[in-house]
């Protein structure tokens, strides 16, 4: 009785502390149309530019991200870092100062959950854990790969449509659509990145905006 009255109190908590937070923003650029051809030249860049990132498996992105499932949802600040197949993930509401950390491995999929009332909670399947606690549905295990416009690698089957430069304009894999709607060009020797994503699976939607692609912390 007590687990089951503990859940709907978090998702309280944790909904109207990100609510007080800024949105996330309007699109701002054209999305891009899904091209029913891709040139070889275009290929060949995306081929090169999958095989950089996968060969930089460090790295990070601070941005805003909205997240619903059903009526409950809210938006706050995201800090991404990735070492490896490690993960730790800084959710924040300024407004309120209040914060939650997020510790997984993409790989093993456990996850530990940090900054909830009542103290920490992990898992085996860092996903789950952040359901049960929040009641929010992300792909966390799966965002290593999707955030940076990657297939993932060892989920089965991906029904994949693309942009005219070859990029991932949607990527339908796990249960999941993913829709890439704004993206960093290529420069100064950094591959192009999303900008904007937003991946939805029945009534669960995460939209996010990165800001800034960085280094991985120390």
């Amino acid at each position: 009785m007590m687990h089951s009255m503990t859940r709907p109190l978090l998702l309280a908590t944790v909904t109207l502390a990100l609510a007080a937070c800024t949105s996330v923003g309007s699109q701002k650029t054209p999305v891009p149309d899904v091209a029913y051809s891709v040139s070889p030249a275009a290929e060949r860049a995306e081929a090169a530019r999958v095989q950089a990132l996968r060969a930089q498996p460090d790295w990070a992105f601070q941005g805003r991200v909205a997240v619903s499932k059903g009526k409950n949802g809210g938006s706050g600040r995201i800090e991404w870092d990735q070492q490896g197949s490690a993960y730790q993930v800084q959710l924040s509401a300024p407004v309120t100062r209040q914060s939650w950390r997020l510790q997984g491995d993409a790989t093993q999929g456990g996850g530990r959950l940090e900054g909830l009332d009542g103290g920490p909670r992990e898992g085996a399947d860092a996903q789950a854990v952040l359901l049960e606690a929040t009641g929010w549905n992300i792909p966390v295990n799966q965002l290593p790969d999707w955030t940076r416009g990657l297939v993932l690698e060892g989920s089965g089957e991906a029904a994949l449509q693309r942009d005219a430069e070859g990029r991932p304009r949607q990527l339908r894999q796990a249960g999941w659509q993913v829709d890439y709607l704004d993206w960093y060009p290529a420069q100064d020797g950094r591959q192009s990145l999303p900008r904007r994503i937003e991946a939805s699976k029945g009534d669960a939607k995460v939209r996010l905006v990165v800001d800034q692609w960085g280094a991985a912390g120390p």
